[in-house]
Protein backbone atom coordinates (compact mmCIF):
# COMPACT_ATOMS: atom_id res chain seq x y z
CA UNK A 1 0.00 0.00 0.00
CA UNK A 2 1.37 3.41 -1.02
CA UNK A 3 0.26 6.42 1.01
CA UNK A 4 -0.05 9.56 -1.14
CA UNK A 5 -0.75 13.09 0.07
CA UNK A 6 -1.65 16.10 -2.07
CA UNK A 7 -1.45 19.59 -0.57
CA UNK A 8 -2.76 22.27 -2.93
CA UNK A 9 -5.28 25.06 -2.40
CA UNK A 10 -6.64 24.66 -5.96
CA UNK A 11 -9.26 21.90 -5.95
CA UNK A 12 -8.96 21.31 -9.70
CA UNK A 13 -5.22 20.80 -9.41
CA UNK A 14 -5.65 18.48 -6.41
CA UNK A 15 -8.25 16.47 -8.34
CA UNK A 16 -5.95 16.17 -11.34
CA UNK A 17 -2.93 14.99 -9.32
CA UNK A 18 -4.97 12.46 -7.37
CA UNK A 19 -6.48 11.02 -10.54
CA UNK A 20 -3.15 10.76 -12.39
CA UNK A 21 -1.31 9.29 -9.39
CA UNK A 22 -4.02 6.68 -8.76
CA UNK A 23 -4.09 5.75 -12.44
CA UNK A 24 -0.29 5.43 -12.57
CA UNK A 25 -0.04 3.03 -9.64
CA UNK A 26 -3.10 1.08 -10.76
CA UNK A 27 -1.21 0.32 -13.97
CA UNK A 28 1.67 -0.86 -11.80
CA UNK A 29 -0.74 -3.17 -9.94
CA UNK A 30 -0.16 -1.32 -6.68
CA UNK A 31 -2.81 -0.12 -4.22
CA UNK A 32 -2.84 3.47 -3.00
CA UNK A 33 -4.50 5.55 -0.32
CA UNK A 34 -4.73 9.28 -0.99
CA UNK A 35 -5.35 12.16 1.42
CA UNK A 36 -5.80 15.81 0.50
CA UNK A 37 -4.97 19.07 2.22
CA UNK A 38 -5.73 22.63 1.17
CA UNK A 39 -3.05 24.32 3.27
CA UNK A 40 0.25 23.67 5.01
CA UNK A 41 -1.29 23.92 8.47
CA UNK A 42 -3.59 20.95 7.77
CA UNK A 43 -0.70 18.89 6.44
CA UNK A 44 1.50 19.60 9.46
CA UNK A 45 -1.29 18.40 11.76
CA UNK A 46 -1.54 15.06 9.93
CA UNK A 47 0.25 12.24 11.75
CA UNK A 48 -0.29 9.15 9.56
CA UNK A 49 2.46 7.87 7.22
CA UNK A 50 3.05 9.54 3.84
CA UNK A 51 5.18 7.87 1.18
CA UNK A 52 4.73 10.45 -1.59
CA UNK A 53 3.82 14.10 -1.06
CA UNK A 54 2.76 16.49 -3.82
CA UNK A 55 3.14 19.96 -2.33
CA UNK A 56 2.13 23.29 -3.85
CA UNK A 57 4.70 26.00 -3.14
CA UNK A 58 2.41 29.04 -3.31
CA UNK A 59 -0.42 28.68 -0.81
CA UNK A 60 -2.27 30.87 1.63
CA UNK A 61 -0.85 30.88 5.15
CA UNK A 62 2.29 28.76 5.45
CA UNK A 63 3.71 28.35 1.95
CA UNK A 64 4.94 25.04 0.58
CA UNK A 65 8.64 25.71 1.15
CA UNK A 66 8.15 26.55 4.84
CA UNK A 67 5.88 23.52 5.21
CA UNK A 68 8.55 21.31 3.65
CA UNK A 69 11.23 22.69 5.97
CA UNK A 70 9.09 21.89 8.99
CA UNK A 71 8.30 18.39 7.71
CA UNK A 72 11.98 17.62 7.19
CA UNK A 73 12.75 19.01 10.64
CA UNK A 74 10.26 16.46 11.95
CA UNK A 75 12.09 13.67 10.08
CA UNK A 76 9.68 13.26 7.18
CA UNK A 77 11.39 10.72 4.89
CA UNK A 78 8.86 10.45 2.07
CA UNK A 79 9.32 11.47 -1.56
CA UNK A 80 8.59 15.19 -1.92
CA UNK A 81 7.44 16.62 -5.26
CA UNK A 82 6.80 20.35 -5.50
CA UNK A 83 4.01 21.81 -7.62
CA UNK A 84 4.82 25.36 -8.76
CA UNK A 85 4.30 28.04 -11.39
CA UNK A 86 7.83 29.34 -10.75
CA UNK A 87 10.60 27.29 -12.37
CA UNK A 88 13.27 29.15 -10.42
CA UNK A 89 11.97 27.66 -7.17
CA UNK A 90 13.85 24.46 -8.06
CA UNK A 91 17.02 26.07 -6.73
CA UNK A 92 15.49 26.21 -3.26
CA UNK A 93 14.19 22.65 -3.40
CA UNK A 94 17.60 21.09 -2.67
CA UNK A 95 17.44 22.47 0.85
CA UNK A 96 14.45 20.25 1.67
CA UNK A 97 15.54 17.22 -0.40
CA UNK A 98 12.77 17.54 -2.97
CA UNK A 99 12.72 14.63 -5.39
CA UNK A 100 11.40 16.70 -8.29
CA UNK A 101 9.16 19.63 -9.17
CA UNK A 102 6.24 19.88 -11.58
CA UNK A 103 5.33 23.14 -13.28
CA UNK A 104 1.76 24.38 -13.59
CA UNK A 105 -0.21 23.97 -15.78
CA UNK A 106 0.49 20.29 -15.23
CA UNK A 107 1.05 18.15 -18.33
CA UNK A 108 0.41 14.41 -18.25
CA UNK A 109 3.64 13.61 -20.08
CA UNK A 110 5.66 15.59 -17.55
CA UNK A 111 3.83 13.88 -14.69
CA UNK A 112 4.36 10.38 -16.12
CA UNK A 113 8.08 10.98 -16.61
CA UNK A 114 8.52 12.05 -12.99
CA UNK A 115 6.45 9.12 -11.72
CA UNK A 116 8.42 6.54 -13.70
CA UNK A 117 11.65 7.86 -12.18
CA UNK A 118 10.09 7.91 -8.72
CA UNK A 119 8.79 4.36 -9.11
CA UNK A 120 12.28 3.13 -10.01
CA UNK A 121 13.72 5.00 -7.00
CA UNK A 122 11.14 3.41 -4.71
CA UNK A 123 12.11 -0.08 -5.88
CA UNK A 124 15.82 0.67 -5.45
CA UNK A 125 15.24 2.12 -1.98
CA UNK A 126 13.54 -1.08 -0.87
CA UNK A 127 16.46 -3.17 -2.09
CA UNK A 128 19.27 -0.97 -0.73
CA UNK A 129 20.38 -2.24 2.66
CA UNK A 130 23.55 -2.71 4.66
CA UNK A 131 24.18 -5.94 6.53
CA UNK A 132 25.88 -5.18 9.85
CA UNK A 133 27.49 -8.00 11.78
CA UNK A 134 28.47 -7.74 15.43
CA UNK A 135 29.85 -11.03 16.66
CA UNK A 136 27.13 -13.62 16.18
CA UNK A 137 24.45 -10.97 15.63
CA UNK A 138 23.37 -9.61 12.24
CA UNK A 139 21.20 -6.61 11.42
CA UNK A 140 19.89 -5.20 8.15
CA UNK A 141 19.86 -1.39 7.97
CA UNK A 142 18.27 0.47 5.02
CA UNK A 143 20.81 2.80 3.43
CA UNK A 144 18.33 5.67 3.40
CA UNK A 145 18.26 5.57 7.22
CA UNK A 146 22.01 6.22 7.49
CA UNK A 147 22.80 9.94 7.83
CA UNK A 148 26.56 9.50 8.03
CA UNK A 149 29.26 7.00 8.94
CA UNK A 150 32.05 7.91 11.33
CA UNK A 151 35.23 5.86 11.68
CA UNK A 152 37.18 5.99 14.94
CA UNK A 153 40.21 3.70 15.09
CA UNK A 154 38.93 0.41 13.60
CA UNK A 155 35.29 0.87 14.58
CA UNK A 156 32.49 2.23 12.36
CA UNK A 157 29.70 4.28 13.93
CA UNK A 158 26.50 4.54 11.88
CA UNK A 159 24.49 7.64 12.76
CA UNK A 160 20.87 6.95 11.81
CA UNK A 161 17.93 9.25 11.07
CA UNK A 162 16.24 7.95 14.23
CA UNK A 163 19.21 9.44 16.19
CA UNK A 164 20.34 5.90 17.06
CA UNK A 165 24.05 5.15 16.72
CA UNK A 166 25.15 1.59 16.02
CA UNK A 167 28.77 0.44 15.83
CA UNK A 168 30.73 -2.47 14.40
CA UNK A 169 34.26 -3.26 13.27
CA UNK A 170 35.17 -2.63 9.62
CA UNK A 171 37.58 -0.68 7.41
CA UNK A 172 36.34 2.51 5.76
CA UNK A 173 37.48 1.41 2.29
CA UNK A 174 35.61 -1.88 2.74
CA UNK A 175 32.48 -0.10 3.98
CA UNK A 176 32.59 2.38 1.10
CA UNK A 177 32.29 -0.46 -1.42
CA UNK A 178 29.07 -1.66 0.24
CA UNK A 179 27.35 1.72 -0.10
CA UNK A 180 25.78 3.26 -3.21
CA UNK A 181 26.42 6.56 -4.97
CA UNK A 182 24.39 8.62 -2.53
CA UNK A 183 27.32 8.27 -0.11
CA UNK A 184 30.49 10.34 -0.42
CA UNK A 185 33.74 9.96 1.48
CA UNK A 186 34.35 13.61 2.33
CA UNK A 187 37.10 12.93 4.86
CA UNK A 188 39.30 10.01 5.86
CA UNK A 189 36.99 9.45 8.84
CA UNK A 190 33.56 10.26 7.38
CA UNK A 191 31.13 9.01 4.75
CA UNK A 192 28.02 11.17 4.38
CA UNK A 193 24.64 10.41 2.84
CA UNK A 194 23.94 13.19 0.30
CA UNK A 195 20.19 12.88 0.75
CA UNK A 196 20.64 14.43 4.22
CA UNK A 197 22.89 17.26 3.01
CA UNK A 198 21.47 20.73 3.65
CA UNK A 199 24.40 22.90 2.55
CA UNK A 200 28.15 23.01 2.06
CA UNK A 201 30.33 25.96 2.97
CA UNK A 202 33.98 26.64 3.81
CA UNK A 203 35.04 23.02 4.17
CA UNK A 204 32.03 21.94 6.21
CA UNK A 205 29.05 19.83 5.15
CA UNK A 206 25.88 20.71 7.05
CA UNK A 207 23.51 17.78 7.47
CA UNK A 208 20.01 17.48 8.89
CA UNK A 209 19.86 17.54 12.66
CA UNK A 210 22.43 20.34 12.86
CA UNK A 211 25.28 17.92 12.18
CA UNK A 212 28.50 19.46 10.83
CA UNK A 213 30.97 17.18 9.04
CA UNK A 214 34.44 18.30 7.90
CA UNK A 215 35.35 18.03 4.23
CA UNK A 216 39.07 17.66 3.60
CA UNK A 217 40.81 20.08 1.24
CA UNK A 218 41.77 17.21 -1.06
CA UNK A 219 38.11 16.22 -1.39
CA UNK A 220 36.59 19.70 -1.58
CA UNK A 221 36.63 20.19 -5.36
CA UNK A 222 35.39 16.67 -6.03
CA UNK A 223 32.66 17.12 -3.43
CA UNK A 224 31.25 20.17 -5.22
CA UNK A 225 31.05 18.21 -8.45
CA UNK A 226 29.45 15.23 -6.74
CA UNK A 227 26.74 17.46 -5.23
CA UNK A 228 25.84 18.88 -8.65
CA UNK A 229 25.76 15.43 -10.24
CA UNK A 230 23.63 14.07 -7.41
CA UNK A 231 21.11 16.88 -7.87
CA UNK A 232 21.05 16.30 -11.64
CA UNK A 233 20.48 12.57 -11.29
CA UNK A 234 17.61 13.10 -8.89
Amino acid sequence: MIHIAVCDDEKSMSDSICAMASDFFRRKNMETVTVRFSCGEQLLNYEAPIDILFLDIQMRGIDGMETARELRRRRFQGFLIFITVLKEMVFSSFEVQAYDYLVKPLKKGQFEKTMERLFASMKNARQANLLVQRGCESRIIPLDEIVYCEIIDRKVYLHLASLEVTDFYDRIDHLEKKLDDRFFRCHRSYLINLQYLKSYKNGTAYLEGEKQIPVSRLRSKEFSGVILQYMKNR
